[in-house]
């Protein structure tokens, strides 16, 4: 896979600091140079000590990223929101888990990727995830298709810029129309999960309420940091926690046998075109049943 960046007036000379600012990190660049030197300008291979002009179109070649042996292919099915040559964005469904591991290694969704592009006759088959989300957390997952993609979307959630929504339904009522929870959070050093500390890392989950009744609440859900499990732990330490979430004491008894927890938007300015990305994934029939 091969892209091509012209260097402007402003940019800078040399070219491993040119490639920076395209994206190219410094062990990206590396690793170019180590695999033959796959960098050109003006269509010659780059001299590294050599300044680019005004103008001058840098070309960088990727190599495939071949398919790792030890991952299995899945057959089973993915319901794919929206794919190019750089992106796959997905639908998950809850109960599947995201990457392999000792529990299952034969039908995640790193395996269903990987039978999807086989199919597709993709060259390159190593799925590099960038949102993941719980097993029976349901909704949207971004997944870039090639390395610099996948370090474009880095540098996206490092700057917070990939917008995620998420629609939660908690136990209870009587939550604030809107508010912050700003509670530490560390992982729980007697169970699985995770619990509010004060020698935790800092949190902050944002919700604005959208409908109460005597036994549930809705919320839109925007998280400030990327903890895990977050959502599910902070409406557990402000006495709501979601629904079906056995971990967290949810209610197991109100039509859901999961936590009722979806990701329901994603968004984000795409580095490749310069366009706004956006998605919304419907509500899942189990979480809508209880609404409806």
């Amino acid at each position: 896979m091969q892209f091509e960046f012209t260097r402007n007036e402003n940019d800078p000379e040399n070219l491993k600091a040119f490639l920076n600012s395209r994206g190219i990190s410094h062990r990206m660049y590396r690793g170019l140079k180590d695999a033959g030197n796959r960098i050109f300008v003006d269509g010659n291979q780059a001299d590294p000590a050599a300044k680019l002009n005004e103008g001058a179109v840098v070309g960088v070649s990727f190599p495939d990223e071949q398919s790792d042996p030890n991952v299995a292919v899945s057959d089973q099915p993915i319901s794919v929101v929206y794919e190019d040559s750089n992106w796959l964005i997905f639908d998950k469904p809850a109960g599947l888990t995201v990457v392999p591991g000792p529990a299952n290694r034969e039908d995640t969704l790193v395996n269903r990727i990987k039978g999807h592009w086989q199919r597709n006759g993709e060259v390159n088959l190593v799925p590099h995830i960038i949102t993941r989300l719980d097993r029976f957390t349901s909704g949207l997952v971004l997944v870039a298709k090639h390395r610099f993609a996948n370090s474009l979307a880095n540098e996206l959630s490092d700057k917070k810029l990939i917008h995620k929504e998420y629609f939660a339904i908690v136990s209870g009522n009587g939550l604030d129309k809107h508010a912050h929870i700003d509670k530490p959070i560390a992982k729980d050093p007697d169970g699985f999960g995770q619990m509010i500390s004060d020698g935790g890392k800092s949190a902050d989950t944002e919700y604005w309420v959208e409908e109460q009744t005597d036994m549930w609440t809705t919320v839109r859900v925007i998280l400030h940091t990327g903890r895990t499990h977050q959502i599910r732990v902070h409406f557990a330490a402000i006495g709501h926690p979601v629904l079906g979430d056995e971990l967290y004491s949810g209610p197991l008894d109100l039509g859901i046998n999961r936590q009722a927890l979806h990701a329901k938007e994603l968004a984000f300015d795409d580095p490749f075109t310069n366009e706004k990305r956006s998605f919304v994934a419907p509500i899942p029939e189990d979480m809508k049943a209880i609404i409806d």
